[in-house]
């Protein structure tokens, strides 16, 4: 049993990251509120959504990485906030700026080729890869200066950055990737064919440099780039299948807007209570609070009843904005009540396969001598774009 100053450390934690996710919620319905507002576009550029989960995700697993390092990095007294070169802060930055670019071409490729077998008319692949490395490059600089904003500020004032990183990084994503993505897209399509294809050709060999100059250096950098990147190309795929499901209902989505506005707030706050549960997992196995066996023991159980109790909080909540957002905007509805129950069921059953899913995520890569930091937010952004799609849907059909 807990002691009452144990009792009072996860109240604080649960009342720090409820207070992050609060705000996330907020934050994510005004961003599925702009998915919303731009639908015509997504119906006008033939691809479009198959995109947006995956970039959402690709922002928030690289950058929730480097949030989750770099809170495990102040447990274990390894944090500084210097940027001086060799330091935890600067390769950790690196690392980001790398997988970034890496991940951006590998999503236009995956997005291309996910389309076509499943038969989902997109625009050409080179388009594609373009649109995706300009948004990348320009929401992954806005994250990754937040996160550290957030990882600096965490450090100096004592706070726990596991409670609050996740979300706040994971909203932040929402909020930024949705319009440079969509204002890219319209932005690179006004181009002429052969400017794009100068463009693109540019931004290749800018990444290929890159990524050799990173590999030449070796050390940190190199081994967590070959830890996380094929990881993170082969979740793309996930992500993808999600883009390709929402595309599939583009109509119906269309046609009942306020279903639009659930889609970024829906997958960004089970994501970020996710996200939450792997960073303390990580952190607590670091820490040796947590052996990385398979069967959950009573700390792991507490934070399960933590994402339940997150769920059941924000996801009614959630609904509920999406609801007002939709007749604020002149958008269609099915009504508060029916989007409430959409959004509760479908994250209850989200949230009971992330537990599973995050706890032997954490337990085997520890297990295997790896860094669970490295491993288990990516692995939960991308289930949760996946089954978020797959069970968001379904329960649409069933209550709709």
């Amino acid at each position: 049993m807990k002691s009452g100053n144990g009792l009072r450390r996860e109240r604080r934690l649960f009342l720090t990251g409820l207070a992050a996710l609060l705000i996330s919620t907020v934050v994510a319905v005004v961003a599925g509120s702009y998915l919303s507002s731009v639908r015509e576009v997504l119906v006008l550029i033939p691809g479009l959504l198959v995109l947006v989960p995956p970039t959402i995700n690709m922002r928030g697993s690289i950058s929730g990485v480097l949030a989750s390092r770099l809170s495990s990095s102040m447990h274990l007294g390894e944090f500084t906030g210097s940027f001086h070169d060799g330091g935890v802060l600067a390769e950790n930055l690196h690392v980001s700026l790398i997988l970034t670019l890496a991940t951006a071409v590998a999503l236009g490729i995956v997005a291309s080729l996910v389309s076509a077998l499943t038969g989902v008319e997109v625009i050409a692949t080179g388009d594609l890869v373009l649109i995706s490395v300009i948004a990348g490059i320009v929401a992954g600089f806005i994250v990754m200066g937040f996160t550290v904003l957030v990882s600096v500020l965490s450090y100096r004032q004592g706070i726990d950055m596991d409670m609050i990183a996740a979300p706040a990084v994971t909203t932040l994503g929402d909020l930024v990737t949705i319009p440079i993505l969509t204002i890219t897209a319209v932005f690179v399509l006004s181009f002429p064919s052969g400017t794009r294809t100068l463009l693109l050709g540019v931004m290749l060999l800018v990444t290929a440099v890159a990524c050799l100059y990173s590999w030449s250096r070796g050390g940190r950098v190199r081994r967590i780039s070959t830890e996380v990147l094929p990881l993170l190309v082969c979740l793309s795929v996930l992500g993808t299948f999600a883009g390709v499901t929402y595309t599939l209902g583009l109509d119906r989505l269309v046609s009942m807007a306020a279903l639009l506005i659930l889609i970024p707030p829906f997958a960004g706050i089970c994501g970020s209570i996710g996200g939450i549960l792997c960073s303390r997992l990580g952190t607590e196995m670091h820490l040796g609070i947590i052996a990385p066996s398979l069967v959950p023991s009573k700390e792991v159980v507490v934070q399960f009843a933590h994402t339940y109790l997150f769920t059941v909080l924000l996801l009614p909540l959630m609904a509920a904005l999406a609801h007002l957002a939709a007749l604020l905007l002149g958008a269609p509805s099915p009504g508060l009540l029916p989007m409430v129950a959409i959004a509760t069921l479908a994250g209850a059953v989200v949230m009971t396969l992330v537990n599973g899913i995050a706890h032997l995520t954490a337990t085997i890569s520890f297990r295997f001598g790896l860094d669970p930091d490295n491993f288990g937010i990516p692995v939960i952004s991308a289930v949760i774009d996946l089954l978020g799609a797959v069970v968001l849907v379904a329960v649409i059909d069933l209550f709709l």
